[in-house]
């Protein structure tokens, strides 16, 4: 496997695309390009989570996927170990909206750059994002085929176009956000995120139905495969539900599940992911095996029914 960290932008080493890049193999596709799977981790916009980047990576690089992590601008520099920077006046302006969305066209376009030499199909590319990322992902989704994302990057919508999508732990509806009840710790991100992505605590409703994919679903917006769990304390279960029921009245293909337990950030529940105990969940870790199966019917491998000579 080629692992490879590529930046977005020459001048910063904070925003870069890594790849898992699957060896090519006469006993396997011989030549033939793979579809590729880009993960956006959560972080609520604050950092980029690593329990969601590289154990997401290798577990979509053993379905035969090609990988790619894009860590995107955030407010603050690096992954979220370590105790919260109280830094709550901080704003990067080069961190606010759209710019971590059209760093995911910028990924896309990389990676195409890159198709021949890696052996990407690049007409196949997922996006899956976990919590923020899972935001991200949804503003792509709802985004991709708009004039402005075309002019900004002078191409065509189709070399930008995700053929599917997989949400977990979504925020989808910032009206929903703002409201319901929040107390404590809960309280305090949801404020620090809504200033690392739009520069203040409590934006006005313009802003925030803007940079709600929920209320701009349409029939360009991709399928989609969303999970989250009923016990998520940080964003509640219902934001999964109102991005559901906006793909079901635009009729565009969706699978749901929602498990009864797990708090947010499960990752993949298992050891592979998790910093403790709480984060393993052998029920909630179901919706990997069910994500591969619904990838499967959009993304399977260009595999011939028998090799020859056997």
């Amino acid at each position: 496997m080629l692992i490879q960290r590529l930046p977005l932008y020459p001048e910063r080493d904070d925003v870069t695309l890594t790849a898992y890049v699957i060896d090519d193999s006469g006993e396997l596709l011989n030549g033939a390009s793979r579809p590729a799977v880009l993960i956006c981790p959560g972080g609520a916009y604050l950092g980029c989570s690593d329990a969601e980047a590289e154990p997401v990576a290798l577990r979509f690089a053993a379905m035969g996927y090609h990988t790619f992590v894009l860590r995107y601008s955030v407010l603050f520099r690096g992954n979220l170990a370590g105790p919260m920077p109280e830094n709550p006046d901080t704003v990067q302006p080069h961190g606010m909206h759209p710019v971590p969305m059209r760093e995911i066209g910028q990924s896309m376009l990389m990676i195409r750059r890159h198709a021949d030499a890696w052996h990407v199909d690049a007409d196949r590319i997922a996006l899956c994002g976990f919590s923020a990322g899972a935001h991200n992902c949804a503003m792509y989704a709802v985004n991709w085929h708009t004039a402005e994302m075309a002019a900004h990057f002078g191409v065509s919508p189709a070399q930008l176009r995700p053929v599917a999508v997989i949400l977990g732990y979504m925020l989808s509806d910032y009206l929903q956000m703002k409201a319901s009840p929040m107390e404590g710790f809960a309280r305090k991100i949801n404020a620090l995120a809504n200033r690392a992505l739009l520069g203040v605590e409590d934006p006005d409703d313009a802003t925030r139905i803007a940079v709600s994919p929920a209320l701009h679903v349409s029939d360009q917006t991709p399928p989609m495969f969303l999970w989250s769990t009923s016990e998520d304390s940080l964003v509640p279960v219902e934001h999964t539900a109102r991005m559901a029921l906006a793909l079901a009245q635009a009729r565009v293909p969706f699978e749901v599940h929602v498990f009864e337990t797990g708090d947010h950030g499960m990752v993949l529940a298992d050891q592979s992911s998790a910093g403790s105990r709480d984060k393993i969940d052998p029920h909630v870790a179901r919706w990997v095996p069910m994500a591969e199966n619904w990838l499967g019917k959009r993304m399977a491998l260009p595999l011939p029914e028998r090799r020859p000579g056997l």
